[in-house]
């Protein structure tokens, strides 16, 4: 059995175990940034639902929205922070060692 503490479960990013939170940040660890419209159509989610994720992940500090306009009509660009990149590669590296039987038995 392992050590408490050492399953690669631990080192899985908690705000991310929600489907469309893992989504975005997939997208976004695809590109440099996005445009909240593309993402939205991307997903095939709400705009509310996209405001409350990105939102969630703003909080944690794995996003960062910046606002502008086109003329007269808002524009909002998603990216992921330095930050979040890096936790997403840990997240990612937790679930392929979890998937590989790593820290199993």
């Amino acid at each position: 059995m392992s050590a408490p503490g050492t399953h690669p479960r631990f080192a899985l990013e908690s705000v991310l175990t929600h489907p469309v939170r893992f989504s975005i940040v997939a997208a976004l660890a695809a590109v440099e940034r996005m445009a909240f419209g593309d993402l939205r159509d991307d997903l095939q989610v709400s705009d509310s639902v996209l405001s409350k994720q990105i939102s969630e992940l703003e909080s944690a500090g794995l996003v960062a929205a910046t606002k502008s306009f086109e003329g007269k009509r808002p524009r909002t660009t998603l990216a992921l922070t330095k930050d979040g990149l890096s936790r997403w590669h840990r997240h990612l590296a937790a679930l392929r060692a979890i998937a590989a039987g790593d820290g199993v038995g």
